[in-house]
């Protein structure tokens, strides 16, 4: 009976531990990743610049890991450049946006690694300068 009592409670707890979800990066966290995006415009050539201004309405993406190469999901920019992809896991996650050279084949990516590795850290890329020309 003894026996039969701890094989139970062993196989309940192999069950659990096997079954237990392992948390990879993405949503279901409390970390955030931000940053705003500035606007240098450039002549047409690229080789004056005409002004700076906060880049509303941007897209924004990121990328869950460092292994994939397709983003996982984008957000627009606030009117002021901002944004903020809020309750994330601890990971690796790349963020990235386009620049707007007119001319070339593709547009420039910008990417930025990034790491959270505290469970409500908020990683702040500060000001990522977008050139558009």
């Amino acid at each position: 009976m003894k026996l039969k009592s701890i094989t139970f409670i062993l196989g309940i707890l192999i069950f659990f531990h096997f079954s237990s979800c392992t948390k990879v990066e993405g949503e279901g966290g409390a970390a955030t990743i931000k940053g705003k995006i500035i606007v240098q415009d450039y002549n047409n050539s690229g080789t004056t610049l005409q002004d700076t201004y906060p880049g509303a309405d941007r897209d924004v993406y990121i990328v869950y890991g460092d292994q994939n190469t397709f983003y996982d999901n984008d957000i627009k920019t606030s009117y002021d450049g901002s944004f903020e992809f809020r309750y994330l896991q601890k990971g690796n996650y790349q963020i990235f946006v386009y620049e707007e050279i007119q001319g070339a084949e593709h547009d420039t990516v910008i990417v930025h690694p990034v790491t959270i590795s505290e469970k409500n850290q908020v990683f702040d890329l500060g000001e990522i300068i977008v050139r558009k020309y």
